[in-house]
């Protein structure tokens, strides 16, 4: 259930963040696909901006889960990642990430990559700090992330309960 919050809350829509890449030769691994580390960096640095957008403040990631490729991309594709916070805790805020190739004649996405991260609120120490702003749902979709992304937060917490 969301609370409320001192300073109100933001839309998903408010902090949503997109970044568009076009894979060159320092993106590509041995096997002549995206390097698979470049796409975490990509995705890392997106939904971080997407966090900060959200909370007005410092971040840190905490997590990464649910990082699952579907689909390769080549040499001279471009690449659209897109994040947009699905969950806000007390200090920390889930981010959802998908990443597309884009055909740039037809304007057509294909999807290659959703990941989930856990982005924690921080002050200028690195210490935890409360998120002051909750996320206001506006949509079906919203309210079902929201819901799913508690559902994520209880299999983290018990998979770090048990060791995992």
């Amino acid at each position: 259930m969301q609370r409320t919050y001192p300073k109100g809350s933001k839309r998903v829509a408010d902090s949503l963040t997109a970044s568009t890449f076009i894979l060159q030769h320092k993106d590509i691994n041995g096997e002549n696909r995206l390097f698979g580390g470049r796409l975490m960096e990509w995705i890392d640095t997106t939904a971080g901006i997407a966090a900060r957008r959200h909370c007005g403040a410092s971040i840190t990631t905490a997590c990464v889960d649910s990082l699952v490729f579907r689909h390769p991309a080549y040499l001279n594709d471009v690449v659209y990642v897109c994040a947009r916070l699905t969950h806000v805790g007390r200090t920390s805020m889930e981010v959802r990430v998908d990443v597309y190739v884009e055909d740039c004649a037809t304007g057509e996405r294909n999807a290659i990559n959703t990941a989930y991260l856990t982005e924690v609120c921080v002050d200028a120490h690195g210490t935890p700090q409360p998120v002051e702003f909750g996320l206001e749902l506006v949509s079906d979709e919203e309210r079902r992330e929201w819901e799913d992304a508690e559902k994520r937060i209880a299999i983290r917490k018990q998979r770090d309960a048990e060791g995992f």
